[in-house]
């Protein structure tokens, strides 16, 4: 007797008349197909058509997607190819096949019903009494645009490669009419010149938003500067050096990608590679759940300047938490103060303590001076945490947020943008949360 169990992959198979049957009762897809359809058939984009081909549902279409994401498909094509390996994606899309330029043109298009769906999801989770707001903890993370750092150009570099061009192109067309009037191959030339035409046209784009950036920032910081400049004119005797007017050029090193221009060159660290990326930020529960409640995206590599408004965000869709945990990163008076006339308490730390391991492998640093602090609310936010109860409280951060960034990029696989532009890459980091969100929430329920 063989003591290996027989296999024929030739035998055909009785498939049971209900594909659910091949999934688990607690598998993540049923849950995501109920929340979807509490979404308002309002909140999706559908095109008018008045003939052809019929569209494939909008539900059915954003099931798909938040299924794929939270099992770590992104790509469109990808998504494609699964609807027809995956059972777990073959119950959510019905058994159909969508093909991946719709799949994109629905993640892309779709802004709204993403938002609707995270929204609903959130008051599903308050309703089955998993999520609490009460305590809250937000945090960044850098991910990768989809661009290249080597596709970025300093300014100053921008201007003389226009020029280059501009001369190139001038060349190029004398040799084009030389080239008509000796007969010889009219489609060499052209070519070449509008290679040459369509990359000057990127600089000048590129250019021309450089500029607008620096004419909206100096415009910004004018009155600023005509406040300090009436307050220097109004002194007597000494006046020191007068306050610089703003500058509506932009500096010679700033730089811009010609493939995804919203993205920065960033880096997490002055122990990390500079890369072309974009600022994701996640506010979570800090009180068991680790649920995302709210997100951004900006395109700067420091926190504090979206603190007040990522949080305030919530207000209109699930509300405001009592108490919010913040890093260093987003230590900001003045996000602070809107924060606290919300009613919402801050717990900011102040200064970067370096905690080190009885036995590190590393060299001690050397002793610096600390940085003098002289600010009347930084001296009340580092007094109060010094306490046991904002201090225990405080150390809720580091166990919550980080840790959900550590699932969205190493078990889910998401580190790099799919689409491009402030806008979409926003939409399809609140499509990766919402994933993550159907993921806990499958996994809380089962526990």
């Amino acid at each position: 007797m063989s003591r290996f169990i027989p296999f024929d992959r030739s035998q055909p198979y009785l498939l049971p008349p209900d594909l659910k049957a091949w999934l688990p009762a607690d598998d993540m897809a049923h849950f995501i197909v109920a929340a979807v359809e509490r979404v308002p058939m309002t909140a999706f984009c559908v095109p008018v058509r008045t003939g052809g081909k019929a569209q494939y549902h909008p539900r059915l279409m954003l099931s798909l997607l938040i299924f794929s994401y939270a099992n770590g498909l992104f790509s469109s094509r990808r998504i494609e190819r699964a609807t027809y390996r995956d059972i777990g994606v073959r119950f959510v899309a019905a058994n159909l096949h969508p093909d991946h330029d719709t799949i994109a043109t629905f993640r892309r298009t779709n802004r709204t019903a993403i938002e609707a769906a995270f929204a609903q999801v959130l008051l599903l989770a308050r309703e089955m009494g998993l999520l609490r707001l009460g305590v809250v903890s937000i945090d960044g993370t850098k991910i990768d645009a989809d661009a290249s750092k080597y596709r970025s150009v300093r300014y100053d570099r921008i201007k003389a490669l226009r020029e280059q061009l501009a001369v190139d192109i001038v060349q190029l067309m004398e040799q084009a009419e030389h080239a008509d009037a000796t007969d010889s191959d009219p489609q060499a030339l052209p070519e070449e010149l509008a290679r040459r035409e369509t990359l000057k046209a990127k600089l000048d784009e590129a250019c021309a938003r450089l500029e607008a950036d620096a004419k909206a920032q100096a415009e910004a910081a004018r009155p600023a500067y005509e406040q300090k400049k009436a307050a220097c004119d109004a002194k007597t005797g000494r006046r020191g050096r007068a306050p610089k007017p703003p500058d509506d050029e932009p500096p010679p090193e700033r730089q811009i990608s010609l493939t995804d221009p919203d993205s920065r060159l960033m880096r997490r660290s002055d122990a990390h590679e500079f890369r072309q990326a974009y600022n994701a930020q996640a506010v979570v529960c800090a009180e068991g759940s680790q649920l995302i409640v709210t997100t951004d995206v900006v395109a700067t590599s420091a926190d504090a300047p979206s603190f007040a408004s990522t949080v305030l965000s919530m207000e209109d869709m699930i509300g405001l938490p009592k108490t919010v945990l913040a890093d260093t990163g987003y230590a900001s008076g003045q996000a602070v103060r809107d924060l606290r006339k919300k009613g919402i308490d801050p717990l900011v730390a102040i200064g970067r303590p370096c905690a080190r391991r009885p036995y590190d492998f590393r060299p001690p640093p050397e002793d610096r001076e600390p940085r003098r602090i002289t600010e009347p609310w930084r001296l009340a936010m580092k007094e109060r945490l010094e306490t046991t109860e904002a201090g225990d409280l405080y150390r809720l951060r580091k166990q919550t947020v980080e840790p959900v960034f550590g699932i969205i990029k190493s078990v889910m696989g998401f580190r790099r943008f799919s689409l491009r532009g402030l806008a979409k890459v926003t939409t399809e980091w609140t499509l990766v949360a919402l994933a993550y969100n159907c993921k806990r929430m499958a996994r809380l329920q089962a526990v």
